[in-house]
């Protein structure tokens, strides 16, 4: 039965897949989706009770980290400043800490077997490793998605580590589980990555797990959910699963418990 429900949803995510006809998530990052849909708090006509700045983009963000927003591309105009201040003021780093400290609180709850076979996914980007440096000379995600200098950020290999997620992976590996990293990051990127994840202070992880050209086009739901059905084919048990984006997370073979870091530069599909 439990088969039969993961094919019934990976033909599910297949088919609204193939049926978005721009193209979406082909390198790295994942493009981020380019809603054809209207927005409709951009001009902030159908939020008339919220007058201030700040008091609207709280509400803003409150709704796209709880995933009300749907598909969105950039930040709100108003909210460029908000989000700068959000990102660099504290909240961010006190927000990443709060999803940690609950993070490790359920980890150490989980009777590890020591068979090898406990798991614990971590998504890269904006989870295990902070591109603030690269978004902070682009406007905090107020400015269009470009490949090229993605990609010329990534091969510098420099992007620190998320210190509350640094601190939360290295409290994971010691109570036993198998850590596995997946990531929209494309197969040619793997060296860099390697060695910008080293440089972070990351290091014994179990499995890098990276796009393959089998994988480009493909949402990142879809694809992230395939790679831990294969891992739960091979026999692992995925406890806990850590990403900065609901696609990280949600799909099919989800973990046990899953937990959502704070983003509101970006948001992939």
């Amino acid at each position: 039965m439990a088969t039969g429900r993961y094919a019934v949803a990976l033909l599910i995510l297949a088919l609204v897949s193939k049926s978005i006809s721009r193209p979406i998530i082909q390198t790295t990052p994942e493009k981020l989706l380019k809603s054809t849909q209207p927005d409709p708090i951009s001009d902030g006509s159908r939020v008339r009770s919220v007058t201030g700045d700040d008091s609207y983009c709280d509400s803003w963000r409150y709704s796209v980290e709880t995933n009300d927003a749907g598909e969105w591309s950039l930040v709100p105009e108003r909210c460029e400043e908000y989000v700068e201040e959000y990102i660099t003021g504290g909240r961010y780093r006190s927000d990443s800490e709060m999803v940690a400290v609950y993070a490790s609180a359920f980890a150490e709850t989980v009777n590890v077997s020591g068979d090898g076979m406990d798991a614990w996914v971590f998504d890269i980007d904006e989870t295990l490793l902070s591109n603030v440096p690269y978004y902070a000379a682009r406007g905090f995600g107020s400015e269009k998605y470009d490949e090229t200098s993605w990609d010329e950020w990534v091969d510098l290999a420099e992007a620190p580590a998320l210190p509350a997620s640094l601190k939360l992976y290295k409290e994971v590996q010691q109570l036993g589980f198998m850590i596995f990293l997946l990531t929209g990051r494309d197969e040619s990127q793997r060296n860099i990555t390697v060695k910008n994840l080293q440089y972070a202070g990351y290091s014994n992880w179990k499995k890098l797990i990276l796009r393959q050209e089998s994988d480009l086009g493909k949402l990142a739901i879809v694809y992230k959910s395939e790679r831990r059905k294969a891992l739960e084919d091979e026999g692992y048990a995925i406890h806990g699963s850590s990403g900065d984006q609901w696609s990280d997370l949600s799909g099919f073979a989800v973990a046990a418990r899953s937990f959502k870091l704070p983003n509101p530069m970006y948001y992939i599909a």
